[in-house]
């Protein structure tokens, strides 16, 4: 019943922004917290940013913090990844995940998008 889909990745320079958009089905939102999470070539799964179901609590990897922004729009079951001043190391399959309560680990979220690239080179 929960489905997750991503969209918006693509190939930027460094320094540049893109916003990422995870797609869910109906009362998804309501009743889990969303997570992106990114994974690079050769590496672990790497938690990046979280909203809470009401949407008025953020958490964020000390990577992203003070360059992307995640919120919702739950009228469209939609929540986003706005990422600025990206730099190489972002490079990566970036996900979202549905968990039922808050978690930093990719295994505690029992949904998942098939990820969209975000790749940043010059």
């Amino acid at each position: 019943q929960v489905q997750l889909v991503e969209s918006g990745g693509g190939l930027v320079q460094p320094g540049g922004s893109l916003r990422l958009s995870c797609a869910t089905s109906g009362r998804t939102l309501g009743s889990h917290i969303i997570g992106w999470f990114r994974q690079a070539p050769g590496k672990e799964r790497e938690f990046v940013a979280s909203i809470s179901k009401i949407g008025t609590t953020t958490y964020y990897a000390d990577s992203a913090k003070g360059r992307f922004t995640i919120s919702k729009d739950n009228a469209e079951n939609t929540v986003y990844l706005h990422m600025n001043s990206l730099k190489p190391e972002d490079t990566a399959v970036s996900s979202c995940g549905a968990s039922r309560s808050f978690a930093l680990r990719g295994a505690e979220y029992s949904y998942w998008g098939p990820g969209t690239q975000v790749s940043v080179s010059s």
